[in-house]
């Protein structure tokens, strides 16, 4: 294969010339949004070899992470060239304008151009009115969940935001905005597709820091079927007390399932997807994190939004649009001030953390630990001997075995285990996870 430069393509002989190397990214960005670029070939095409030593590719990442802004996440992989060791660095990036060491440049041929004021004046309009999810999607129609989409335009129907039926995937999609040129776009991918690169990562803690983790999941899928699933594993994990109402036993959760659910959809809506990092949810010992890899707009404040005093500024409003068809949103720019009324109303502390990386919400974990007597004072229970031991070895570790809770309570394994039976038949214990590897959770 020849090699030959060109407003995609850079050849570098060494990473000596990693300064220019940057430069020329930038500007293929600028040009292109990707391109590709080689250390171990001289611009004449030649082949020469690239020395590769332990810290070389680490070298180019950390480069690359330092001196380009915004962030861009290439695949730098090493290869053989007609038998010789190459570096090829595979990137891309929508953020357009791109800056190397604080300057931009723009591809003219197989040459870096550096940016007039003019030209970074354009550069700018020009991003305004192009956006990630209004880009081509790699999937087709037939990629598209036709049962997911049916069941989101039945429910669009019931709340009566769309008022039109689903006849057939290209016609729906093609009423909701989701298809350009009759093929599907990056939102359309994100929303319907189950096969894309969107994920959730879920972990809870050990403790009040990231060092030891007692359970961790990794939620692929639609953006329906994350949210779902996100859901889901925030209930399983999160502390629940019962009141006894004059209905009966009501489940009250620590955290507000409202609240819950409005940031798990903020932090889906308003991510950027472009950052191949995905979304987080974090169980810690006195507080549960939700984050989304997406900055929060410049020069604003959450509480700008919080208070009323700013219109919503949408990253995708084509994913929150079709959102909001189906009410998942109710209406933009209310879902910090939702978070914070509901948090309000259960007397819940809640934070909104803008970060180097995204955007973070912090709900405090209240149910701290109480006297084992005063649980059963509370709801009404008698409690055995035995029963407070056992939670009270839990209450100090969580990941106690049984057989360990025989050694300490000198007190055979059957009665051990009748006594756990017994406190799960009151709702006030449950194993999270396999017998080795997993942990207990008292529910206050």
């Amino acid at each position: 294969m020849t090699y030959r430069e060109s407003e995609t393509l850079e050849l570098k002989k060494s990473t000596s010339e990693l300064k220019e190397a940057i430069i020329s990214i930038v500007s293929i960005l600028n040009k292109h949004k990707k391109g590709k670029l080689y250390f171990g070939i001289r611009d004449s095409g030649e082949i020469i070899g690239q020395e590769i030593g332990k810290q070389t590719v680490k070298d180019i990442t950390r480069s690359i992470s330092n001196h380009i802004e915004p962030k861009i996440y290439p695949k730098i992989n090493e290869l053989k060239l007609s038998g010789k060791d190459c570096i090829c660095v595979d990137f891309s990036g929508d953020n357009v304008l791109y800056y190397a060491y604080g300057r931009p440049y723009m591809r003219v041929g197989d040459e870096d151009k550096k940016l007039s004021i003019r030209e970074i004046e354009k550069s700018i309009l020009k991003k305004n009115e192009t956006l990630w999810e209004s880009g081509f999607s790699e999937k087709t129609i037939d990629d598209v969940n036709k049962k997911t989409l049916e069941e989101f335009i039945t429910k669009a129907n019931a709340v009566k935001r769309i008022d039109f039926e689903f006849t057939n995937i290209r016609d729906t999609l093609n009423k909701l905005n989701l298809l350009k040129d009759g093929k599907p776009i990056r939102a359309t991918e994100i929303l319907f597709c189950d096969n894309n690169f969107a994920e959730v990562q879920a972990a809870v803690f050990a403790g009040e820091d990231k060092l030891t983790f007692l359970d961790i999941r990794r939620f692929k899928g639609n953006v329906f079927e994350l949210i779902k699933q996100s859901e889901s594993y925030i209930k399983e994990h999160m502390n629940w007390r019962a009141e006894l109402t004059g209905n009966g036993r009501e489940e009250i959760p620590e955290v507000p399932l409202r609240a819950i659910t409005e940031s798990i959809i903020n932090s889906l809506c308003h991510r950027d997807y472009s950052n191949p990092k995905g979304n987080e949810i974090a169980f810690f010992k006195d507080r549960i994190e939700i984050y989304n890899p997406g900055q929060f707009p410049e020069e604003y404040t959450p509480f700008d939004f919080i208070e009323g005093k700013e219109k919503s500024i949408l990253r995708n409003p084509l994913i929150a649009n079709t959102l909001y068809f189906s009410k998942d949103i109710e209406q933009w720019g209310s879902g910090l001030k939702r978070i914070c009324d509901e948090c309000k109303k259960a007397n819940v502390e809640v934070e909104f953390k803008i970060i180097k990386s995204g955007f973070t919400v912090v709900f405090q974990r209240n149910m701290a630990p109480i006297k084992i007597e005063k649980w059963g004072e509370k709801w009404g229970e008698k409690w055995g001997e035995n029963e407070k031991k056992i939670l009270e070895l839990i209450d100090k570790d969580n990941s106690i075995t049984i057989n360990q809770m025989t050694k300490k309570l000198e007190i055979g394994t059957t009665a051990i285990e009748n006594n756990i039976s017994k406190l799960k038949q009151k709702g006030v214990l449950k194993r999270i996870g396999p017998d080795k590897g997993g942990h207990w959770e008292v529910i206050r």
